[in-house]
């Protein structure tokens, strides 16, 4: 930071843009190749870094793909943390999720024919997305378990995270599947948004009132 403690310094400004310069290449020789057929070295070269410069950043080949990845995982979580005294843990996520579909965020699926097609094509970003997913809806009941002062994580706030995830997840596959079947994003944001608020309506009589912030 410097001194004013507002900005990166020199050197985490530089390492902020190699790891987008590598993310940048990796995402156009994967969309170009496919990801099974591209190696690190060849993304290292397109990039103009080291192989291990490419592997400090990124260890997992997949997350060159996914360079959203943390992101992903927290969004959940996050948004229960984040929630407004007197606000649900239901109502904040639903509150995120449109709000993300308004804005074709990146996170709920948005990302382009080309990003669709390569993970579609590729048994392993499949499976690393679905562990992602995984991952996002372990910490969202972390997250509930600290919102009712559970702990360790019980039970109930282990199924009141499945249940919450389900609906972010299927709104993810349906934007995909959508994405896929070349259709615009505002047409997909359209016509995914009723489908959210239903689920999530179907919710409320379970979880309306559980995790609520205090006032």
């Amino acid at each position: 930071m410097t001194e004013s403690g507002t900005t990166p310094n020199l050197r985490e400004l530089n390492k902020r843009r190699t790891r987008e310069a590598i993310s940048h290449a990796a995402t156009r020789l994967f969309v170009e190749r496919g990801f099974d057929r591209t190696t690190i070295a060849e993304v290292a070269a397109a990039a103009g870094v080291a192989k291990m410069t490419v592997t400090n950043h990124f260890p997992r080949k997949e997350d060159l793909f996914f360079d959203l990845h943390e992101e992903l995982v927290a969004r959940l979580a996050g948004t229960v943390a984040g929630r407004a005294p007197g606000e649900s843990a239901l109502a904040a996520l639903r509150r995120d999720c449109l709000a993300g579909l308004d804005r074709h965020d990146a996170r709920l699926g948005f990302s382009g024919p080309d990003f669709a097609r390569t993970v579609f094509d590729s048994p392993a970003l499949a499976a690393r997305l679905r562990e992602l997913h995984e991952q996002g809806e372990t910490a969202l009941a972390e997250a509930l378990g600290e919102a009712v002062h559970e702990r360790p994580v019980g039970f109930e706030c282990r199924v009141a995270a499945a249940l919450l995830a389900a609906v972010d997840r299927a709104v993810f596959a349906e934007v995909f599947r959508r994405t896929l079947a070349g259709e615009e994003q505002s047409a997909i944001a359209a016509a995914v948004r009723p489908s959210a608020v239903q689920a999530y309506d179907r919710l409320e009589g379970a979880l309306g009132t559980f995790a609520v912030r205090e006032a």
